[in-house]
């Protein structure tokens, strides 16, 4: 397993996993979004993203992409669109589940 821009990539079938944080002390914000793309077992791409205030309970979509390379453009679209929103990349521990 090894990490990259707190993204975590395992071998096998394809599973990244990237948690963003955003913190605003002014406006008392404290939010999540956190991406997961895995494979399913009929070959296509399931781009799981939730999101919500940390501590309290979120919101979820998933969305199937028929290719590996639609699915990383989109999972890295939607993590630039939230980068340049203040949130900040969280390294995500999963070594215990590997």
């Amino acid at each position: 397993m090894t990490g990259i821009g707190g993204a975590v990539f395992t071998t096998g079938p394809l599973f990244v996993h990237i948690r963003l944080e955003k913190f605003n002390h002014t406006r008392k914000q404290k939010r999540y979004y956190a991406l997961r793309l895995t494979q399913t077992l009929f070959g296509e791409y399931c781009l799981e993203r939730e999101w919500g205030v940390i501590g309290g309970s979120g919101q979820q979509q998933t969305d199937y992409l028929p290719a590996a390379e639609l699915a990383k453009q989109e999972m890295e679209r939607l993590k630039a669109q939230k980068l340049k929103n203040g949130y900040a990349v969280i390294p995500v521990q999963l070594g215990m589940f590997g």
